[in-house]
């Protein structure tokens, strides 16, 4: 169950390129592209690179061959916007913001093969490669539309860079975006704006026709039905995937714009339309190839290799069409051998305390934020898997936050595996010394037996679970484990059988430290540096890969706990593993995190200002010698 090296958790980017392995399963897992401009919240971890990270680490656990590619996507409005704000060029923020993610996801212990980021030389190439391909297929179509253009900038403007009065009655709101009203939420076009206004230089944009190029989706309507007719059943894709995909379908499938007038983006390769970037809806998911290819220049044996290779996709809710509809229709049209998603994980929306979780005001607890509260990484994913939004949308609040640590982890995990290393910690005569005892005829004993037929049939349903992506449950029942671990502890009153017999005392001690084990090593995905910490108190080497493989018997293993450890193995110092969240902590970080981050900074600015001047006003008094 664990006899090989692994690389340290945290950035675990393995530089030796993977390939795909004939014989085995070779899984290729993506997670959305986090978009650039802004700090990820709690929602967006959960939504794409939390779950997607749990679902590679017990890849490899299984030892299937799992590569793990992210990065962050960079080019469209939203960067060029951005940077205006910012009084900085796109690449700037690109280049800022990138080195935010990696931090905060390196905190997390997200273990990417690979993270990129999309404005590179191989995102060019790869895009208008898919591009040429698509138009010599004659999948692509010119039409004019009509669009704001400012004959101050003399450029046309995209949706972001245009703002007026909400033309919905009764809102009138007078800082609408072209895309959306901030006030109302009703999704708008740029041209319906009331008196628009250039957000660059706000002079008044005129109504002017523009050629675009657009992608036929109409045109690849059957190939693309019969991919999610198939793939929807033996991807057994989630029911929330599968509900936006026909609904999409169901509308009726229109040609799709490709190409923007911006210049930040992926220039088209055509002599029409030199002066503009392709649509980032159409250039960000080419990027989960691009990066791929930053990994090994042989990335074509993952992407174009679907007889052996199996792709799980992994976003929330509102990138759905994009990955089952478009991002599809965008390959087929090639007419490559490419390979297309097999299974989709898709969340609803972690919605905060009172509201939602909103990047754009701020508002609830970021990735950035984490760090300060001193309340380590696997305390966080595990409240944020268990509250993951699998079905519907779940609240993220900082009582049941509370509730989760002290009651799951701290007294029930935490306490069953120092109750077991405590004990074999005692000396001779109250424990055993630190040294594992030998258990003759575990085998035999009722109760051991009884909790080794619960614990096999826990594994079999936790490995049902994450086959199937259900990675809620698979935690739940992994945390099982530990609850029958406690109550076995509990029945055999091993206090009392130290002294009244030994031969029982023994076998109880072994199975339960197997059990500790077995428990780093089920929840090893979800908690990583949690069973790092429980390799340590058990005094295994800490670069130990834990192992549910098939292959070497470790199922098998893993069926009989007290043969898990070896009897004579000398554990480390038993140690808590979990510190209790106090209710004051809780208020103090419900104040600490309220509003919006723009309001906290500006009320730390004047919490300092009012600390200043304080000292300004305070005599200090210099002892004279």
């Amino acid at each position: 169950m664990g006899d090989s090296a692994q690389q340290p958790d945290g950035e675990r980017n393995h530089r030796v390129a993977k390939l795909p392995v004939p014989g085995k399963r070779n899984i290729l897992i993506t997670s959305a592209l986090p978009y650039v401009n802004n700090v990820p919240h709690l929602g967006n971890i959960i939504g794409c690179v939390l779950s997607a990270d749990v679902f590679a680490r017990y890849c490899r656990l299984r030892g299937y061959n799992a590569l793990y590619i992210c990065g962050t996507d960079e080019y469209g409005t939203a960067t060029e916007t951005k940077a205006m704000e910012e009084n900085c060029t796109p690449q700037q923020i690109c280049d800022k913001y990138y080195a935010i993610h990696k931090a905060v996801y390196n905190w997390f212990n997200i273990s990417f093969d690979e993270f990129g980021r999309t404005s590179t030389p191989q995102q060019t190439e790869i895009c208008q490669a898919i591009f040429k391909k698509l138009l010599e297929n004659n999948w692509l179509s010119e039409y004019t539309t009509q669009q704001l253009y400012c004959d101050t900038c003399k450029r046309f403007l995209a949706d972001r860079l245009v703002e007026g009065s909400c033309p919905t009655l009764g809102c009138n709101y007078d800082s609408a975006r072209g895309d959306q009203c901030e006030k109302c939420g009703k999704l708008l076009n740029p041209t319906e704006l009331k008196d628009p206004r250039c957000k660059v230089c706000q002079a008044t944009p005129k109504i002017r026709d523009t050629d675009h190029l657009f992608l036929e989706l109409p045109l690849i309507k059957d190939k693309l039905e019969e991919y999610i007719n198939k793939m929807s059943v033996s991807g057994s894709w989630s029911q929330n995937a599968i509900q936006g995909t026909y609904a999409w379908l169901k509308d009726g499938l229109k040609p799709r714009c490709i190409t923007r007038d911006l210049k930040w983006g992926v220039p088209v390769p055509h002599k029409k339309f030199k002066d503009k970037v392709f649509y980032v809806w159409f250039d960000a998911p080419i990027g989960y190839i691009s990066i791929t290819s930053c990994c090994t220049p042989d990335w074509e044996e993952w992407w174009k290799n679907p007889e052996n290779v199996e792709l799980y996709q992994f976003m929330g809710k509102d990138n759905v069409p994009f990955h089952t509809v478009m991002f599809p229709s965008t390959l087929l049209g090639t007419e490559e051998n490419w390979t297309l998603m097999k299974t989709i994980s898709v969340t609803e929306y972690l919605n905060y305390e009172a509201g939602k979780f909103s990047k754009s005001k701020g508002v609830g607890v970021f990735g950035n934020d984490v760090k300060d509260t001193n309340i380590p990484a696997e305390v966080w994913r595990y409240y944020l898997i268990t509250n993951r939004p699998e079905v519907s949308d779940t609240l993220f609040t900082w009582e049941d936050f509370q509730a989760k640590l002290n009651t799951e982890l701290l007294n029930n995990l935490g306490n069953f595996v120092n109750r077991v290393l405590s004990f074999i910690a005692k000396p001779p005569g109250r424990g055993y010394g630190s040294i594992i005892p030998d258990s003759p005829k575990a085998d035999l004993h009722p109760s051991t037996k009884m909790l080794a037929e619960k614990v096999s049939n826990h594994i079999d349903q936790y490995i049902e679970a994450m086959e199937k992506v259900k990675l809620k449950q698979g935690l739940r029942i992994g945390m099982s484990i530990s609850s029958e671990g406690n109550a076995y502890l509990q029945e055999s009153q091993f206090w009392k059988l130290y002294n009244e017999d030994q031969g029982s005392c023994s076998i109880v001690i072994r199975t339960s430290v197997g059990l500790v084990y077995l428990l780093a090593c089920l929840l090893e995905p979800f908690m990583p540096s949690f069973s790092l910490e429980v390799l340590k108190q058990l005094n295994l080497p800490t670069e130990t890969k834990f192992s549910l493989s098939d292959e070497n018997g470790d199922l098998e293993r893993a069926r009989k706990p007290w043969e898990i450890l070896p009897a004579g193995h000398r554990i480390g110092m038993p140690s808590p593993l979990f510190k209790e969240l106090k209710d004051e902590d809780v208020r103090f970080f419900r104040e600490k995190f309220a509003g919006s981050q723009a309001d906290r900074a500006v009320q730390a600015e004047a919490e300092a200002k009012r600390l200043a001047e304080h000292l300004k006003k305070t005599k200090i008094s210099v002892p004279l010698n």
